[in-house]
Parts: structure tokens; sequence; C-alpha cells
């Protein structure tokens, strides 16, 4: 059953008619209809139809915004695309130049509704407004040489360990998986707002969220040491865990999703003479007297097996292939102190690194791509006026396992267009560097 909601487009027939060829049984109402009637309906999905109404306009056709959070896929086409960029927290305006007739559509992004549609197609436009900015989590998919932003689409966001080990227990266990999301305060910017809608209404697993970042961050003031830093934080995470732990009735298990190459840097996987590189949080950081016993189903696989795992378990795309994350976050990749300023200049000079990233199509042909703060500052001219700022480095590797990697050879314009954007919009940056090492013999991360 799939939901079409009428904001007075011409074409309402036709996109039903084209769900009905693939024998899926849809219905047209009205934006009206409460959230109640649709929860009733129970629909596997919803297509917000185009119109000829402006979002911008005084009484432009709205429905209940509720359906964004009932966990199920939204298609808004034209209009309905527009309602809900707006409805989420993006801008949509009149365009400078119209776009009436056909079109060449450049796909950037070829999954999803793209799966199988050519990387330039001929389509045809019909609108006067455009989408000028994006809400938190959204990604542009595809785009025409008058339109910049003529797809979208929102990612599933998660740590690809973590809900390949989670969905691997819940088939196995069911409602007896109990998941703990310990906020650290050291995440990307509104990473645990995505993670609470992943989890809750994507993947149907019961979890419970623990806002600890007061704790983490008073544990790491003054702390420069990297090895310090990953102790502290290891040691933090399971006094937090163990606290919400013993609120879950006869717990006996604690699943992690460690991964081989976890055990490799932090220790000898076989009991060789191999030197620690850096230890990671979830190797050997838990206490000699717990409790629970330790389940690890993924301990002895690489990232790119994980992900065959969770394409085989069914996860969406854009988990699987999200980029890795360190566990302890953020902490690693400010060089020297951390505070809530350093934090904040880190976490907006990701977010700008990662929206060009994804923009310009590298994100997948990516292993990595992050930003370091390092502990020094630059003289710089803005303004006409004498600066003493930071510098931020970027990293971007191109790897199979992440047991040895390349540097990227991004276009000269693209980072030219990122260091741009960085000391143009994020307050206390002077100065982007590029690294151009490899592993070996430097690592992925710096810290």
């Amino acid at each position: 059953m799939i939901l079409i909601i009428d904001f007075g487009s011409q074409y309402n027939q036709l996109i039903a008619r084209r769900v009905r060829e693939f024998h899926v049984y849809c219905q047209i109402d009205p934006p009206n209809v409460s959230i109640d009637y649709v929860k009733n309906l129970n629909p596997e999905g919803i297509i917000l139809s185009g119109g000829p109404s402006s979002i911008y306009e005084k009484n432009s056709p709205k429905c209940d915004e509720m359906i964004f959070h009932l966990g199920i896929p939204v298609l808004g086409i034209c209009y309905g695309m527009q309602f809900m960029i707006n409805a989420l927290g993006g801008s949509v305006e009149k365009s400078k130049k119209r776009e009436y007739g056909f079109a060449e559509l450049k796909v950037k992004v070829a999954e999803g509704l793209f799966k199988s549609i050519n990387e330039k197609t001929k389509t045809w436009m019909s609108h006067g407004d455009s989408i000028t900015k994006l809400p938190s989590g959204f990604k542009t998919t595809a785009s025409t040489e008058n339109t910049k932003i003529a797809a979208t689409a929102n990612a599933l966001s998660g740590g690809v360990d973590s809900s390949v080990t989670a969905l691997l227990l819940h088939k196995a266990v069911g409602k007896n998986l109990t998941c703990i999301f310990v906020d650290n305060g050291l995440l990307r910017k509104n990473e645990a707002k995505k993670l609470k809608k992943t989890f809750k209404q994507h993947l149907k697993i019961n979890i419970r969220f623990v806002n600890a970042k007061t704790q983490f961050l008073t544990a790491l003031t003054g702390i420069t040491n990297p090895e310090k830093k990953r102790k502290i934080i290891g040691k933090i995470f399971m006094k937090v865990f163990e606290v919400e732990a013993r609120k879950i009735k006869d717990a006996e298990f604690l699943a992690q999703g460690t991964l081989y190459p976890d055990i490799i840097e932090s220790q000898s996987a076989f009991g060789g003479p191999t030197s620690v590189i850096k230890s990671h949080h979830n190797v050997g950081g838990l206490p000699k007297k717990m409790k629970l016993k330790l389940v690890e189903p993924l301990k002895y696989l690489f990232k790119d097996e994980v992900r065959l795992l969770g394409k085989a378990l069914g996860l969406d795309e854009d988990l699987i292939w999200r980029q890795p994350f360190p566990g302890p976050g953020l902490a690693i990749r400010i060089i020297g102190e951390i505070n809530a300023k350093r934090l904040l200049i880190l976490r907006n000079v990701d977010d700008i690194l990662l929206d060009e990233i994804k923009n310009s199509g590298y994100y997948r042909k990516l292993w990595q791509s992050f930003a370091v703060l390092l502990p020094i500052k630059s003289v710089g001219v803005m303004g006409d006026k004498r600066t003493y700022e930071n510098i931020v480095a970027i990293r971007a590797v191109t790897s199979k396992d992440a047991m040895t990697a390349d540097w990227a050879k991004l276009p000269h314009k693209l980072l030219g267009k990122i260091s741009n954007r960085i000391i143009n919009e994020v307050n206390g940056v002077n100065r982007v560097v590029y690294d151009i090492s490899s592993k070996p013999p430097s690592t992925i991360e710096w810290d």
C-alpha cells in the first residue's frame, strides 16, 4: 500500500498508474488528512505530489509533518520535495531562472532511486522554485545545469560495525536485545540526533540513549596525550555503560562491534610479538570483574567483509557504505587539548568537508575523509587585518581494509572549494592544508 498525497499536480493519475504497473496498490488523498488516518492506512511508503503553489506562499497546501516520523520512506516530487525540505529545516526560494521543458539530469549518487539510471539522463522539468539550502542529513543526488539541487536524499547515519552487530543479534534474539548508545560529546555535528532516528525509526531496534557529555569532557580537560585520551574515554564509557546495564533485568551478554583491524593495532590477535600501534577503546578496556559475557561476532572480519554482511542482512546502502568514524570520536582529531571551542570549530569544518565530498560524488570512492584541528596557529590577512588563527588539515584516503591506505588524489578544484568554504564560513580558521601521506608509514588517523 502506497499513499499519494495530492498537492494539486496535473500528474497524480500518472503517478498512481506507474505505482499500479508494479502491482502495488495505491490511493490518492488530499493533504488535510489526519496523521491518525495515515497510520490506520498503514502504508509502506508515501508519495508527495507536485502542485502549482510555492511553499513560501501564505496559503500553500501542507500536510501533517508527522509523516516524516513514521519510519517509512517518503518520496517528494516537485512541490512535494520542496514541502519536505522546508518542513525539515531547509530553504526553498524563487529561482533566478525558471526551468521548463527538457533538461539533462546529471546523477551524482547512482543508488536508491537512481540505481539503474544513466549518469546523464534527459528529463522533463517544470518549476520556478529551487532548493537553496538542504536540511541536516540530506545530500544532493542529482543536478541540472540550471538547478544545483534537482534531487536530494536523506541517508541513514550510524556506524556500520555497531549497526551490523546490532541487526545480526536482533535477528537472533529479537526483543531480548537492548542497545545502549553513549553520547560522549565528541560526535560530529547533529550525529546523536541522526543516530536516534536511524535506530528507533528505521532499524526498529530497542535502544537507550545516554547523555554523558559532561563526564567525558570534564575528564579530558587538560589532556593532550592521544593514548591517555583513548584510555580515559574507554574507562568512562565502561562506567557509564555498566550503570545502564544494571537497569536491564537479567542481562547476561555484552556485544561489541569490534573488528579485526582494531585487535591487530591494539594487541597481537593470536599471542605473537606484534607491536601495539594504538589502543582501541573497545579492545582490552573492559573491567576484569565484569559479570557480562562478551560477544564480538565481527572480531575477525575486515571492514569490507562487514559491509558484505550488512548487505546480506538488508541494511540500507548509505549505512553500509558510511565512512569509518573512530570510537573516541573527535577527541583524536583534535591534536592537543580538547575544549568546547575547539570542538565547535572542528565540527563546523568537518560538516563542510563532508558536504563537499558528498556533493562531488567522491564519498563512496574514499575509505575515509575527515579534518584534523592542529595545535598551532598561523598568521593570515582578512579584511586588511592581521589574523592569528587555527590551522586544519584535510585527510582523505583510499583503501580496501584500512591495513594499508594511499592519500586520495582529489581534484584541485574540489580542494580549493573546500578550503575556501572552511576559511570563509568557520570562525577561528585561516589556513587549510592537505595531508599527502600513505599508510604505512603514517596511520590513517593522526592521533
